[in-house]
């Protein structure tokens, strides 16, 4: 018997509205999508690799033949990896869609060995943060012009192994830790999170909500670099023997689905869920300073103009 619990029990409906999941070809994110989409709304794939998302997006519309109400789906290329890819989405999304009233930073990597992204940052902060931090912010212009709108960062419990080193964020002076550059990432999320939610709030947008969450331990892919970060095998054993106490990707979609559908989430933003519940995170995940700190070097790793205002519809 799997160990889960936490259901998104809202039947609201998303006619005529549009949403974006990010890594969405596979796992929670390919879940996510589905209910998305019937729900009836409009539903942006942004993948990385669009082949595999264009075979999930057929999948997930035969698995709904018959059913009513039902929304679009488009798939996009996106490289969280590289800058370039994401300015290149976030300028095709903002030209080609009405609106975006859902944003589901969903995509990750988890314990890859230390490589680094196109433009020179650890993969899991690039990844993980950095990348959803560029597309998010390219993005929220549109975003808050179709308000009212939310936006969902998917972190981790293990959030609670990281550590903002603000000296070395991207593991050039410190002998690298899978473990512990993951932590930082998805420590990453939630500071943004509290971050996003306090600065909307400054600037009289209460009708843009932002939430982060613990999706649980879920059997998908996101463990595929295991062997290769440690020791040939330790995949399966993270995949066989571990198997009965990790959700399947349908029930670890849940929090994400409640955060961008649900009513009563609606009138809260800034914070952290599991299980489709505000619980508390760690004591690092609610340090302002440090969220205003990584808010501010995030911004110039990402080479965002200092003159460039994301809280301004246009």
């Amino acid at each position: 018997m799997r160990l889960f619990s936490g259901k998104c029990t809202s039947s609201a409906r998303l006619d005529g509205k549009t949403a974006i999941v990010t890594g969405s070809n596979t796992g929670i994110g390919k879940e996510t999508v589905k209910d998305f989409f019937l729900r009836g709304a409009r539903v942006l794939m942004l993948c990385r690799n669009t082949e595999k998302a264009q075979e999930a997006a057929e999948d997930i519309k035969k698995q709904c033949t018959g059913k009513t109400g039902l929304g679009e789906i488009v798939v996009e290329e996106l490289d969280l990896s590289s800058l370039k890819s994401i300015k290149t989405c976030a300028e095709k999304v903002k030209n080609n869609e009405d609106r975006i009233n859902i944003l589901v930073n969903n995509a990750g990597v988890m314990m890859c060995p230390l490589t680094r992204t196109e433009d020179g940052f650890e993969m899991q902060f690039g990844t993980n943060h950095l990348g959803h931090f560029y597309l998010t912010l390219l993005l929220l212009p549109k975003i808050i012009k179709s308000a009212p709108a939310r936006i969902v960062n998917v972190s981790s419990l293990a959030h609670n192994r990281g550590q903002m080193n603000f000296d070395d964020l991207n593991w050039e002076k410190r002998n690298y830790s899978a473990v512990g550059a993951y932590g930082q990432s998805k420590l990453a999320n939630i500071l943004f999170t509290k971050e996003l939610a306090r600065r909307l709030q400054e600037a009289g947008i209460q009708d843009v909500t932002v939430y982060s969450l613990h999706p649980g331990v879920i059997d998908t892919e996101l463990g595929r670099h295991l062997d290769s970060t440690y020791v040939r095998g330790i995949n399966f054993v993270w995949k066989y023997l571990l198997s009965w106490f990790m959700k399947t990707p349908l029930q670890g979609a849940q929090t994400s689905i409640y955060c961008a559908v649900d009513e009563k989430a609606e009138k809260q933003t800034g914070l952290y869920y599991s299980d489709c519940e505000a619980i508390e995170p760690t004591n690092a995940a609610k340090n302002m300073e440090d969220a205003k700190k990584l808010w501010e070097q995030s911004w110039k790793l990402v080479n965002l103009p200092e003159d460039y205002n994301p809280f301004k519809a246009n």
